[in-house]
């Protein structure tokens, strides 16, 4: 199958990053091209694979399919052998209850806590609002463990998509330098350890220097 993720700055673009674990998970091949973004041509370019002008995309035999939760579950229904969500019934509810709540929520860490790999400094003051969003947060990583039918470091005992799409929030309490419990500071290094999120990261800081 041929496969073809379009992709932001991987120095800031945590949608593009969650497509990319996603993409590892299936330890299918593809290929990839990066869009920079904030660029006078960004959005012509990005126009000429979607009329979304967002990224991810990613082109596949059946079209293109633009948004990281499609791109998810298209890879989840296309490579059923991988288990990209948790086998049992019950845990792969709660996954994709977990997605989609961060998927559409959370937004006061996102607009306070911005995605940058190279970040390094705590916010100060955290506004309530964040505050809310973080605890939120942290319930519902120990919701998910609750419901885990394997044994393991990630969510679910094992890597699913899941752990794709929290990976970004991981950075965020990271290179915010947020106090965590040490249940969640031991999840958060368990991504930080991920093979395909230090590939990414190391590109990622690399494009500062280009």
């Amino acid at each position: 199958m041929s496969l073809h993720l379009i992709i932001g700055d991987k120095l800031l673009s945590s949608w593009s990053l969650r497509a990319a674990l996603a993409l590892d998970l299936t330890g299918a091949a593809y290929t990839e091209e990066l869009i920079r973004l904030g660029k006078p041509d960004t959005r012509e370019r990005m126009l000429k694979h979607s009329p979304t002008a967002k990224v991810p995309l990613l082109k596949t035999a059946h079209g293109t399919i633009a948004d990281s939760l499609a791109i998810a579950e298209y890879l989840a229904e296309q490579f059923p052998a991988a288990h990209l969500w948790p086998k049992d019934p019950a845990a792969r509810a709660q996954a994709r209850s977990a997605c989609a709540q961060m998927h559409s929520g959370f937004f006061a860490m996102r607009n306070h806590m911005p995605f940058n790999l190279s970040h390094d400094a705590p916010l100060n003051p955290v506004p309530p609002e964040v505050k809310v969003d973080i605890e939120r947060m942290l319930a519902l990583w120990a919701e998910c463990r609750a419901v885990a039918s394997e044994s393991g470091p990630y969510l679910f005992g094992r890597m699913t998509l899941a752990d794709a799409f929290f990976a970004p929030i991981a950075v965020r309490l990271r290179t915010y330098q947020v106090q965590l419990p040490a249940v969640d500071a031991a999840y958060v290094e368990t991504v930080y350890q991920w093979p395909a999120f230090k590939v990414w990261q190391k590109a990622g800081l690399e494009e500062l220097q280009s």
